[in-house]
């Protein structure tokens, strides 16, 4: 009984794929050039984005009394997409880039591209980059500022393995005079 146990096991575990970073090389191996055939494919992202975008707004003046008044206020909201999320393929940018969707929503997308002078061909999260400031995007039709972190997250693919052999197996039983 415990043997079917981990025979179970280990099908379960072999029928699981990995991920890997989505390339143009893979995208060669596989003839991924056309949206069609990336709508098919499941993207994830690498790690974490963070996103956040900061409201804010004040006046100044006096009161009745004479007294001098500052009023301000501050609105922040973040937005947050986790490593493994998944995503689907919404189309091509201007520029090849990917553009990817992690949620429902007008504008709710994020770009992805080669960077230059890099050999490993993965797509990292587009954005306008600034030293110490993080990456200015648009996403919900909104600007955005992701921070420098969110620059090293990538797209992932699950690449699975499947092999299967066909045998046919006879004995012969020789022949007799």
């Amino acid at each position: 009984m415990r043997l079917l146990w981990i025979f179970i096991g280990l099908i379960v575990l072999g029928s699981c794929g990995t991920r890997v970073p989505f390339t143009n090389d893979l995208r060669e191996e596989f003839g991924l050039d056309s949206e069609k055939s990336l709508k098919n494919v499941q993207f994830y992202v690498s790690s974490t984005i963070t996103m956040s975008i900061i409201k804010e707004s004040g006046t100044q003046g006096t009161n009745e009394s004479g007294a001098l008044v500052q009023n301000s206020s501050k609105d922040e909201e973040e937005i947050y997409i986790y490593p493994g999320t998944p995503g689907v393929f919404e189309g091509f940018g201007e520029n090849g880039e990917l553009i990817v969707r992690f949620e429902t929503g007008v504008g709710n997308v994020l770009r992805f591209a080669t960077r230059e002078g890099m050999t490993s061909g993965r797509f990292y999260l587009l954005a306008e980059w600034e030293r110490n400031k993080g990456g200015k995007l648009e996403y919900g039709n909104r600007e955005y500022y992701a921070t420098t972190a969110s620059g090293q997250a990538f797209l992932q693919v699950l690449k699975k393995k499947l092999q299967r052999t066909n045998r046919k197996r006879r004995v012969v039983k020789g022949m007799k005079v």
